[in-house]
C-alpha cells in the first residue's frame, strides 16, 4: 500500500447467508482527503464500513486501514479511528456529556476545548439524559464524540441523519477543517449536496461493487452537459450531430444535453448560425449518481 493511501480495499466479498452484500468491492482513500461513498440502500456501503471497523469479517479480498488488518488489529486500529453510525443508540440513563466523555476515554482522550466548541456549534445540551434526546440530538452526541477525538481517519455513515439544514452546514464546515488539518474522512451519505460540497473524490457503489471512482471533475467529464442556446439564424444540421440527446430544437432556439465528444461539433454549428446567448452547465452530483443507478437498472432489466 502506498504511503499516501490510508484505506486500501481490494476484491472484498461478504455473504450474509445466501445474500451477497459485497461482490469484489475495491476502494482506495488517500491521506488527507474527504472521500464520498455513494450508493443506494443495499449497495454494500455499511457492510464495507463494518469490515473496516473489524466488526465484520470478509469472506474474500483484502482490507487494509492505516497499514493494519481491521480483523486482526482492531484494538490498535480503533485508537486511531473515529466512527459515526447513521442510527445512533446511546445508554439511556447517561447524560449526553457523560456519553461523550466515556467515548473519549475509550478513544484515548478528547481535546476538551474542541469538545466544548463542538457542543456549542451543534447547540447540544450535554446535561440531559440520553433517553430524552431526539434522533437529531442523538446524532449530535455521536458527532461531538467522534470529531473531538484526535483520530487520523473518520468513518462517517450517514452522519447528518436527523439534523436540520443549519446543523448540516456546520458539520460541512467542520469536515473542511478536518481536511485542512490533514485528517482523512470517508463520508457515506445520501445527502448528495453534502458530498458535492465537501468531497475531493467519490466512489459510486452498486450491488456490492465499485462502479466509478474519481474526482467530481473526472466524473462530470464522463457525463452529458446541458446546453441552452439562441442563435441569430435558424440552426441547420443539428440532427446530424452524433452525441446530442433530449434535443428540443425550434427555429433559432436549442435545448439539449451533449456528450463531451460532441461538444466541439455542436459549438461549430451554433457559431455558424451566430450565437446570441449560450448557457451550459455540467451535471450535478445527483445527476451523476442517478445516471449510474438508472444505467444499472436498464442493464439488469430482461429483454422484452
Amino acid at each position: 500500500m502506498g504511503t499516501d493511501v490510508v484505506i486500501d480495499i481490494q476484491g472484498l466479498v461478504k455473504h450474509y447467508g445466501t445474500t451477497k452484500a459485497l461482490d469484489g468491492l475495491d476502494l482506495q482513500v488517500r491521506r488527507g482527503e474527504v472521500h464520498g461513498f455513494l450508493g443506494p440502500n443495499g449497495a454494500g456501503k455499511t457492510t464495507t464500513l463494518r469490515v473496516m471497523l473489524g466488526t465484520a469479517r470478509a469472506d474474500a479480498g483484502a482490507a487494509v486501514v492505516l497499514g493494519m488488518d481491521p480483523w486482526r488489529d482492531s484494538t490498535a486500529l480503533h485508537a486511531r479511528l473515529a466512527y459515526v453510525p447513521g442510527d445512533v443508540a446511546l445508554w439511556p440513563n447517561l447524560t449526553g456529556g457523560e456519553v461523550i466523555d466515556l467515548m473519549g476515554r475509550l478513544q484515548g482522550g478528547h481535546d476538551r476545548t474542541r469538545r466544548d466548541e463542538l457542543l456549542e456549534m451543534f447547540e447540544l445540551d450535554p446535561t440531559k439524559k440520553s433517553r430524552s434526546y431526539s434522533k437529531g440530538n442523538r446524532q449530535k452526541v455521536a458527532l461531538v464524540a467522534a470529531l473531538a477525538s484526535d483520530a487520523e481517519v473518520f468513518l462517517l455513515d450517514e452522519p447528518t441523519s436527523g439534523l436540520d439544514p443549519l446543523m448540516e452546514e456546520s458539520f460541512r464546515g467542520y469536515v473542511r477543517r478536518l481536511r485542512t488539518d490533514g485528517r482523512t474522512v470517508l463520508l457515506s451519505s445520501h445527502v448528495l449536496a453534502e458530498v458535492d460540497a465537501v468531497c475531493d473524490r467519490v466512489s459510486i457503489v452498486r450491488a456490492g461493487r465499485t462502479v466509478e471512482t474519481g474526482s467530481l471533475a473526472d466524473l462530470r467529464h464522463l457525463q452529458r452537459m446541458t446546453v441552452v442556446a439562441v442563435t441569430e439564424h435558424t440552426l441547420h444540421g443539428i440532427e446530424d450531430v452524433d452525441g446530442l440527446h433530449d434535443v428540443r430544437h425550434q427555429g433559432n432556439e436549442l435545448h439539449c444535453t451533449v456528450e463531451p465528444r460532441a461538444l466541439n461539433e455542436l459549438v461549430s454549428h451554433l457559431a455558424a448560425a451566430g450565437i446570441v446567448t449560450l448557457e451550459s452547465r455540467p451535471p450535478s452530483l445527483e445527476e451523476l449518481f442517478l445516471g449510474h443507478y438508472e444505467l444499472a437498472t436498464t442493464e439488469a432489466a430482461p429483454d422484452a
